[in-house]
């Protein structure tokens, strides 16, 4: 099965106004955004709290494009449905974050989303070998998860290759999520990805920048 594999530039709103989510996301649309990412934190998987499923059920009018859910929770399962009420389109959700994922991955593609699976920067791959057929985007974390504006890891780039290399030609989207800039967007292209999450370097500079940097990201990705 095909897959468009152009480069997709996924906002996260974890660097935007948080008082101004609606306008923000409108803003990212016009500014020629592709996704918008939404970054789900429960200070307990990971150190911070972030929003949940009201918040992505309010933005949901606003987001002109793909809604890009990525829950670092733990237990994940509960958290599901209220984000499938609320509108993604990709929930994506890590290995670690309940003790089934395969039946995880299941129950939001029986929900009518897009199944994602997250790969922290210490998890290997066995685990993705087993579950390419229940997947529908693998994020590569090119950070270790639960905060913004960290450095890329550059090891993550082998990391990013050889999971190009396990896709193969199935219909997956490749996406890197941490410390994507215009800097080391070509490098993550090069390597495989296909969707780019960026925060600090999409939402520097306030509202009148967004389509300079988005537009910064995109060339620099070729």
């Amino acid at each position: 099965m095909s897959l468009d594999r152009s480069l997709k530039i996924a906002p996260s709103i974890l660097a935007a106004d948080f008082a101004d989510f609606g306008a923000e996301c409108r803003r990212l649309a016009k500014a020629g955004a592709d996704w918008v990412h939404v970054d789900v934190m429960d200070g307990h998987f990971v150190p911070a709290i972030s929003f949940g499923a009201q918040t992505a059920r309010a933005i949901r009018p606003h987001v002109a494009g793909v809604m890009d859910v990525h829950l670092m929770v733990a237990p994940v399962d509960p958290w599901i449905p209220g984000f499938v009420e609320a509108g993604a389109d990709i929930i994506t959700v890590h290995g670690e974050a309940g003790p089934h994922v395969h039946r995880t991955l299941q129950a939001i593609r029986a929900a009518g989303c897009k199944a994602g699976l997250a790969i922290n920067p210490g998890t290997g791959l066995d685990q993705l070998s087993w579950l390419l057929e229940s997947v529908d985007l693998v994020c590569v974390m090119s950070v270790n998860p639960g905060f913004g504006g960290q450095a890329f890891i550059p090891a993550m780039l082998d990391k990013i290759g050889a999971i190009r290399a396990l896709i193969g030609d199935r219909a997956i989207h490749l996406e890197v999520d941490g410390g994507v800039t215009a800097d080391n967007a070509g490098a993550i292209r090069a390597a495989g990805a296909d969707a780019l999450v960026a925060g600090s370097a999409v939402f520097k500079g306030g509202p009148a920048a967004y389509a300079a940097n988005i537009a910064a990201i995109r060339a620099a990705a070729g």
